[in-house]
This record gives structure tokens, C-alpha cells and sequence, in this order.
């Protein structure tokens, strides 16, 4: 059973990793779809805050795109070239799938500038990526940046996967596998693939316990005194179920206001209770996620 697995894994290693026929037609078609896909995928509410939207804030799924790339080209030139065009066809392809669709409209090419930068960085990524191939030692160290970039959404997305759980849960399997699986997949030297590995997965619980030790908090003011609600030094603040966070009534001197602070530990929904001195009670739903939260009063007998 176990050489049976090992084969069909060495087989899509094979063909996925050096044995594709990778023409400029087929790279053009490839680009194309990526960028469609990607754009789609920011589009569709019901896949915010899961790993289906992963693709379109960060690396991990173009970090994988580039190294099928440099793999199947057939010379350093041929994959920067080949990096280079796909991110350049692609990237923009993301936005214009949004245009109209979004209020935003063609401003929205102005997040472009940031993902353009990492595109003229792909002609030398591309360059020197290909001496991965070469199947030496030194060419761990030209895999190991990308393997780090992939840590960083691991990182990231467990992170996410604790406050949010079960959200991201595949986006974080992905880069945990990716992270112990792109030298075994690049190289054909055992002891290379043995050596990277054992750093990417040495590097996978590293941080998972890093992110165990310091669970994921959101800290943010969620409701202001004001004309909507009043509220003074002598209210109580309370919030329905803990396991959501801890809420509190601070001053804050630099606009000389009371706010309701909320340390939030885990996405959903609840109730957020203000009561007087003198017992009145007012009571706000509050939906939480990973970096944002919306708060309304509840009307009585609403």
C-alpha cells in the first residue's frame, strides 16, 4: 500500500514538477484562467473570511503557480519570461473581472501598484529559480524563501483558524503540506528532499506553537458615547458569552471620550449589554470577525 501511494506520488510529482510541455499558449491559458478564477473568488460574499478567498489577499496559490512554472521551463531566461508574463497577464486580469461589479469601479486598480512591484520581481525570481533544477544542495536555499513566504500564511491563516474556526482550515492545511512538500517535489536528491523536509516541517510546528502560545486577540473600540448612545463613567458594560472576549468602558484622554472596549477572541455572533447606574438596560447585537465587527441596538420587542 505504501509503495503504491509513493508511486502515485512520484508520478504527479513528475508530471506536475518538469513534465509539462509548457508553451506560451498554454501559459497565456493558464494566466487567463488564474486571474479570472481569482477575481470571481473576490467577488462572492459568502466566500469572505475562508480559505476560497485566500487566493486573492496573499501568496501561498501564486507561490505554488511560480514554481510549476519554473519548473517546466527550459532555461533560466525561458522562466523568468514565462514568470514574468503570467503574473503580468494575470494579475491585472483579477481587477478587471471586479470593475463592474464594484462601487469602486477602475479605482480599484489602484490596489494593482502593490501586486505590479511583485511582478517585475518575478523576471528575477524566475532567473534564478531555475537553478533549482540543477538538483544541488544550494539550490535549498532558493527554495527556502518560498517556502518562508508560505510559513507567513501558515502563520497567518492558523492564526485566522483559531479566532474563526473551522474557517481557513484548508487554506492552512495547504500551506502546512506545501511548506514540508515543495522540496520533496523540486528535487530529486533523497538527502535534499529529506534535509528540506525536515526544515519545512520543523518550521510548520515551530510556528503552530508559536501561535497556540499567543492566541489571536482583535482589540478595538466598538461603540463611542455619543448622540446615538450615552453612556458615563458610572455605566457597566457586559457581553452575553465570554468565550467571544471581555469588554470594558474606558476614557481615552486624546479626544477626551468614554469608549466600549471589547478584546475579542473568536468570530460569531452576541449580545452586548450597557446598563446604568440606576439599572436601564440597552442591549446591541455584535457580529464579530476576524478584523472587523458590526454592532446595532436591539429594539425592544424587535
Amino acid at each position: 500500500m505504501t509503495d503504491t501511494v509513493c508511486g502515485f506520488f512520484e508520478k504527479i510529482r513528475a508530471k506536475l514538477f518538469g513534465g509539462i510541455d509548457l508553451t506560451w499558449p498554454k501559459l497565456t491559458v493558464f494566466a487567463v484562467i488564474a486571474g479570472v478564477y481569482t477575481g470571481v473568488m473576490a467577488l462572492i460574499p459568502a466566500l469572505y473570511y475562508t480559505s476560497f478567498n485566500a487566493i486573492t489577499v496573499s501568496f501561498e496559490a501564486w507561490i505554488l503557480f511560480g514554481i510549476v512554472i519554473i519548473m517546466n521551463s527550459r532555461s533560466n531566461l525561458d522562466s523568468a519570461l514565462k514568470c514574468f508574463v503570467f503574473f503580468l497577464i494575470s494579475q491585472p486580469l483579477v481587477y478587471l473581472v471586479q470593475v463592474p461589479f464594484s462601487p469602486m469601479g477602475w479605482q480599484l486598480f489602484g490596489y494593482y501598484k502593490y501586486w505590479f512591484i511583485w511582478t517585475l520581481l518575478c523576471f528575477p525570481m524566475g532567473f534564478v529559480g531555475y537553478l533549482m533544477k540543477k538538483d544541488r544542495w544550494w539550490g535549498l536555499l532558493i527554495l527556502l524563501p518560498m517556502v518562508g513566504l508560505t510559513g507567513y500564511s501558515y502563520l497567518t491563516y492558523l492564526s485566522d483558524l483559531i479566532f474563526s474556526r473551522p474557517r481557513y482550515i484548508l487554506v492552512v492545511l495547504f500551506c502546512a503540506a506545501a511548506m514540508i512538500l515543495y522540496p520533496v517535489a523540486v528535487f530529486k536528491n533523497k538527502k535534499i528532499r529529506a534535509a528540506g523536509a525536515a526544515v519545512g516541517a520543523a518550521a510548520v510546528v515551530a510556528l503552530a506553537v508559536l501561535c497556540l502560545l499567543r492566541p489571536p486577540v482583535y482589540s478595538t473600540e466598538i461603540m463611542s458615547n455619543g448622540a446615538e448612545v450615552r453612556f458615563d463613567g458610572t455605566y457597566t458594560v457586559s457581553i452575553a458569552d465570554e468565550k467571544y472576549g471581555d469588554v470594558g468602558i474606558i476614557y481615552i484622554d486624546s479626544v477626551e471620550d468614554r469608549f466600549v472596549h471589547a478584546d475579542l477572541k473568536r468570530a460569531g455572533d452576541t449580545v452586548v449589554t450597557l446598563t446604568s447606574p440606576d439599572g436601564e438596560k440597552k442591549e446591541f447585537s455584535l457580529h464579530i470577525e476576524r478584523s472587523t465587527y458590526s454592532i446595532e441596538q436591539i429594539t425592544p420587542g424587535g
